[in-house]
């Protein structure tokens, strides 16, 4: 996953539209209602932190695992500037979410932004679900979410442009997807031009992005070999029954 080296310095940029406040929330209720006494949560692919800051602003300790080093480093950075009170219902590591083992259990794992897609074989898939069970307590829920096959078949990808910027950066980014559909993937190609608005230099980045979709009974399949149960599911944020439109869908799944 040497890919994210390069996303990190742009990635908290490109997804500043993105309502993390309203994730959390989301987040919460499902917790509320599925484990209503959880205290800790660990996020396997934290990324940057958002989420897990949020989250800790509502009382949570939140451990978040990242595979990126350097989206650690931003995640540590922005725990620095938080108050004491709040910085130590935090902490960050860095590790494989396929094999890392931390040695303690959690009531509730958390893994979003569609990190599961990002597992695009049987193997791996289920490396990243043994390593949710190993850290739950008994009882405890894994909550993820994943690009959904029927709407992905439905609705195929298209080229998108997005563009952006800070005081510092601007970034332009192209994708452009091919499926695989023999293989439930499909290869995110970004072509990335970063501006750097001070001296006008401008950094060019291409990366490939594989992404996997999956559907409900092979992700049935494949958690019932680990004694794991999906207890619901529903469109991302929404919570809609997902269907042949919804792209991003989230499974709740027990030990």
């Amino acid at each position: 996953m040497a890919i994210f080296s390069n996303y990190a310095r742009y990635y908290d940029l490109m997804y500043q539209d993105k309502d993390y406040v309203g994730e959390a929330q989301f987040i919460q209720r499902l917790i509320q209602t599925y484990a209503p006494a959880t205290t800790t949560i660990l996020e396997l692919g934290c990324g940057t932190g958002n989420h897990a800051m949020l989250l800790a602003k509502e009382g949570y300790q939140v451990h978040g695992v990242d595979l990126s080093q350097e989206m650690l480093g931003y995640a540590n950075e922005r725990c620095d500037r938080l108050s004491p009170a709040l910085a130590t219902r935090l902490q960050f590591s860095q590790g494989d979410l396929r094999q890392v083992r931390l040695d303690r259990k959690f009531d509730v794992v958390l893994s979003l932004f569609h990190v599961m897609s990002y597992q695009t074989n049987n193997e791996d898939l289920l490396a990243a679900f043994e390593t949710a069970k190993a850290h739950l307590v008994p009882g405890g829920i894994l909550i993820f979410d994943v690009w959904y096959g029927p709407a992905v078949l439905s609705e195929p990808p298209t080229v998108r442009i997005k563009r952006l910027e800070d005081r510092s950066i601007q970034v332009t980014r192209i994708a452009e997807p091919v499926m695989e559909p023999n293989k439930n993937l499909v290869d995110v190609n970004y072509h990335i031009f970063i501006k750097d608005l001070i001296s006008s230099k401008i950094d060019e980045v291409r990366e490939v992005h594989t992404m996997r979709y999956l559907f409900r009974p092979e992700l049935e399949l494949l958690l019932d070999r680990l004694q794991m149960q999906i207890v619901e599911s529903g469109e991302w944020l929404t919570d809609r029954q997902p269907g042949l439109d919804t792209w991003g869908v989230y499974f709740i799944v027990r030990i």
